[in-house]
């Protein structure tokens, strides 16, 4: 559906007294130079995004890209306009994913249309801030791109700082005393790593040629603004790098902690099996069905022998003990 649709006119909103859904009316309006229209759009059908791309003069490859929303993130060049693909990201913290969604800019001399699939991200307060900078507004649409890509890199350093709160988790989980099993975790949290990652790289080259004012249709004025947001997704990239070689190093760890438990295991097994095998060998030679055999006709034969498989055990255990099997 058309969430809003509002024309910008040195720097603030214009109120035409049009509906939202009045397409053609507000696109009309738009006559005076620096004037251009800002259509906001959720979840569209075909019908309603190709009636947006009768009136705005938008590509029909450009349109079946923003309405399938599979997008990876992208920079294209049609005739009249740019088209931008962007992802937006979320944290679940309670199952430990990251949720995505993406948001299709299509950018014109004179106006800027967004289409939002997913929930991570509502646009209106993207909007409204935007209105409160009247400076950055009159650039016109690009100023309208800026403000998302920096909303949208804020929401990944968001992300980013979910995710290192779990990875110290893991990590302290990995290397504490108790036994854990972490491997599930941590196999999940790579995961969604990787989702994050499919978000953050790809926007790098386009942010960077923003920065740079080498896109056609993107106001050079607005090359600080973007140079901003470059520097906050660079900072984002190396935080998954170094979270990846974190769960990696930590994953390691982890096998590492669980073969050290069972060669303990197993050396308590055989300390075990030790305290029980010194007197049974006692056992086993005095009870053997033998006629001549020294002290079976002494008073004390069963006391010396209980004594004897007691002193085998105690030696079994004082070995064991100093080598650290118990």
């Amino acid at each position: 559906m058309i969430v809003d649709n509002a024309l910008y006119r040195d720097g603030c909103r214009v109120d035409l007294g049009l509906t939202t859904q009045n397409l053609r009316g507000v696109r009309e309006a738009a006559t005076q130079d620096g004037d251009f229209v800002w259509v906001g759009l959720h979840k569209p059908g075909w019908t309603e995004l190709n009636q947006v791309g009768e009136v705005y003069g938008l590509h029909p490859l450009a349109i079946e890209d923003a309405l399938g929303a599979h997008q990876r993130p992208k920079v294209e060049r049609y005739d009249e306009h740019l088209f931008v693909v962007l992802k937006t990201l979320w944290y679940v913290d309670e199952t430990d994913q990251v949720e995505t969604g993406e948001i299709s800019v299509f950018l014109g001399r004179d106006f800027v249309i967004t289409v939002r699939h997913g929930e991570g991200m509502k646009l209106a307060d993207a909007r409204k801030r935007l209105e409160g900078m009247g400076d950055l507004l009159q650039h016109g649409p690009s100023a309208v791109l800026h403000t998302l890509c920096d909303s949208i890199v804020d929401r990944y350093e968001e992300v980013a700082a979910d995710l290192q709160e779990d990875v110290d988790e893991v990590e302290q989980s990995v290397f504490s005393e108790q036994r854990t099993n972490d491997s599930r975790r941590i196999y999940l949290l790579k995961r969604e790593l990787a989702e994050m990652r499919r978000a953050v790289f790809p926007l790098r080259e386009p942010m960077s040629r923003f920065t740079r004012a080498a896109v056609q249709g993107v106001h050079p004025e607005t090359g600080p603004y973007f140079r901003d947001v470059e520097d906050h997704l660079s900072r984002v990239a190396e935080v998954i790098d170094s979270l990846d070689n974190l769960l990696s190093t930590a994953f390691d760890a982890h096998i590492a902690q669980i073969s050290i438990q069972q060669n303990d295991d197993m050396r308590r097994i055989s300390a075990a099996v030790g305290l029980v095998a010194a007197p049974t060998l006692v056992a086993g030679i005095y009870g053997m069905n033998m006629t001549h055999f020294p002290t079976l006709d002494w008073t004390y034969a069963l006391p010396f022998v209980l004594l004897l498989m007691l002193l085998s055990s105690f030696a079994v255990y004082v070995v064991s003990k100093r080598a650290g099997w118990l």
